[in-house]
């Protein structure tokens, strides 16, 4: 019979717990929806500025000098890791729990399988040298510029959407990396070329997870949140991320188990910043295709006869 080393069940349960952060369902402090029906009272939109400061980020309608930024964005990223490491503790039901399972779930289940799929590929020469230098748009040197003259040419522009796509996107690849890097110093495994090619864990590696695959992730979180009017631009914000993080597992870089996480912290990571800043003002967010099929009731009076119908879509 045969039994899995005592090591063995320590460095995966660990591993499963770590994960398990980077699906982080956190509870997102939004500003006040102009377009909302009934919006709250000045007192109540002053005391959520109170608990939440990160929202004043989003209230400047000018450019901001370098200094200012800087030191609200630094502010932000303070607020946001202690919001994420302490997110564990946050799960209060069934529905909190499930980013969790999916992401923890589907990480360990790739660890078991990553020494036998990382060998599925051909492995030549010429796939890993063009799957490295791909693989090289998700680095920070890539990202963090785009993230840069998003903002630069908002401000210059008065496009107030490229500017929160601008800072919102580097909040969030920061974020995200910050997290990753502590992973990869506490979870040291090794990379597919690295010792006996097993991805051994506590070994002084730094495989896991993907930093390439956190930042593109990140990155096209924010820009497909904010620019959902045309699924164009959810669908090149995504397929340039799977292409980054297919690269860096094709590359031998990177286990798929790796890839997995880093993605996974990425999109969370995006979408909590996202929908934690978002400034509703600036968003004529379009009603979902689903709409369409969401029943609702409405009084129908015409003069003559009075009562309610049944109507789907708007």
């Amino acid at each position: 019979m045969h039994t899995i080393p005592p090591m063995r069940i320590h460095n995966i349960a660990f591993t499963v717990y770590a994960v398990g952060l980077m699906a982080f369902p956190l509870r997102s402090q939004q500003p006040p929806d102009p377009q909302a029906d009934n919006p709250p009272s000045q007192q109540d939109t002053n005391a959520q500025e109170f608990q939440d400061s990160r929202d004043r980020v989003l209230y400047s309608t000018e450019t901001e000098h370098f200094k200012p930024l800087t030191r609200k964005l630094a502010q932000n990223i303070l607020m946001d890791q202690k919001e994420m490491w302490t997110s564990p503790f946050h799960i209060r039901s069934v529905e909190d729990a499930v980013p969790w399972i999916l992401v923890a779930g589907g990480t360990a289940a790739l660890i078991a399988s990553d020494h036998w799929s990382a060998r599925q590929l051909p492995n030549t020469v010429d796939q890993v040298s063009i799957s490295h230098d791909v693989s090289q748009l998700g680095a920070g040197y890539t990202v963090l510029p785009i993230t840069a003259g998003l903002y630069i040419g908002g401000a210059f522009a008065h496009n107030e959407k490229a500017r929160e796509t601008g800072i919102l996107s580097g909040e969030a690849i920061l974020d995200s990396l910050i997290v990753a890097e502590v992973f990869k110093v506490t979870m040291r495994r090794q990379r597919p070329l690295d010792g006996d090619g097993n991805g051994k864990f506590f070994q002084g590696g730094s495989s896991f997870p993907s930093g390439h695959a956190t930042e593109s992730w990140a990155l096209a979180s924010v820009v497909a949140h904010e620019y959902n009017s045309n699924i164009l631009y959810p669908i090149a914000a995504y397929g340039l991320a799977s292409l980054v993080s297919f690269s860096r597992l094709s590359g031998q870089n990177h286990f798929p188990s790796d890839v997995f996480a880093g993605s996974a912290l990425g999109w969370f990571t995006g979408r909590y910043v996202f929908k934690t800043h978002v400034d509703h003002s600036i968003h004529r967010r379009p009603e979902s295709k689903l709409s369409s099929l969401r029943p609702r009731v409405m009084p129908q009076l015409d003069g003559i006869t009075r009562g309610v119908v049944l109507a789907w879509g708007q």
